[in-house]
């Protein structure tokens, strides 16, 4: 029995299942402060004796693991969880082998390994939500360096009829400014499942995401682009975002996933919602098996 958490900012999702990726039981878990989230999570765990943990948190985290702060929430603006010892806490409470990402690489894995980019050793999953946050596996490996990467915050070209300032805290007008949740609400007024129908609000939207796809394609260039969260539910969405990305490149990468079969290359996940905690079970079978 293995252990997996997809550790969000709004909810705890902790499951136990097995090493082919079946989810047997899981519970979701308010993320309130870890004084009162921590205990809870920790006792569904004990209670099924798991034998391996794979977590992938909501960031930024420390996942160097030559770093003193190694397993770490680091400077999140969540109440309470900003230098939290995340790893440390649960290796004290379990005593048993753990693995710990973040959030969005796990869900990358996830998807490779039972999901869209199946049969792959590469893919790149961004999530357009609340935020925007992407991860990738790279040759099998999930890609990471100096930190993990922080694709949700590259910069991007101002559509010419867009007076939004962008809402990023950080940088205002980068992609996670533009095109989250947060910055379609504010921008026009209303969530974005009340704008289901107005055309002009998802070509807005597509011309910021096609940008951040044409960089990513360009830099690390995977093999399958898988786009989730709760803005990619509007299905509407991907065929504009198909479009204009073929529109940006504009021949200068004449593959045949792109020029003509782009409708199986940017998809949405395979898993669904369960690409993060899929991807969790399969960090706690990877520490397993090198343990």
């Amino acid at each position: 029995m293995l252990g997996a958490i997809e550790a969000g900012g709004t909810k705890f999702v902790c499951a136990v299942g097995t090493e082919d990726g079946t989810i047997i039981e899981r519970v979701k878990i308010d993320t309130l402060t870890p004084e009162k989230t921590m205990p809870e999570v920790i006792s569904f765990f004990k209670k099924h004796h798991v034998k391996a943990l794979g977590i992938g948190s909501f960031g930024p985290v420390d996942i160097d693991k030559n770093s003193p702060t190694y397993g770490n929430i680091t400077s999140t603006p969540k109440p309470g969880w900003a230098n939290f010892p995340f790893l440390k806490t649960m290796e004290e409470a379990l005593h048993i082998p753990i693995e710990f990402n973040t959030d969005v690489n796990v869900a990358a894995l996830g998807e490779l390994t039972h999901g869209a980019a199946q049969g792959l050793d590469s893919c790149l999953y961004l999530t357009v939500g609340t935020g925007v946050g992407a991860g990738a596996v790279v040759q099998g490996n999930l890609l990471q360096g100096l930190s993990h990467p922080e694709m949700g915050h590259v910069l991007v070209k101002r559509h010419p009829e867009d007076t939004f300032e962008g809402f990023c805290p950080y940088h205002k007008d980068c992609l996670e400014g533009m095109a989250a949740g947060p910055a379609i609400e504010k921008r026009w007024g209303k969530k974005g499942h009340e704008l289901q129908h107005q055309q002009e609000v998802w070509e807005m939207e597509a011309f910021y995401l096609a940008q951040a796809l044409m960089q990513y394609i360009l830099t690390i260039s995977p093999k399958r682009i898988i786009m989730g969260g709760g803005v990619m539910k509007q299905a509407q969405i991907f065929p504009l975002v198909r479009k204009q990305v073929q529109e940006l490149l504009n021949g200068y990468v004449p593959l045949p996933q792109i020029t003509e079969q782009i409708d199986e290359y940017i998809v949405p996940p395979a898993l669904g919602d369960d690409a993060g905690i899929t991807g969790a079970l399969m960090l706690a079978k990877q520490i397993l098996e090198k343990e």
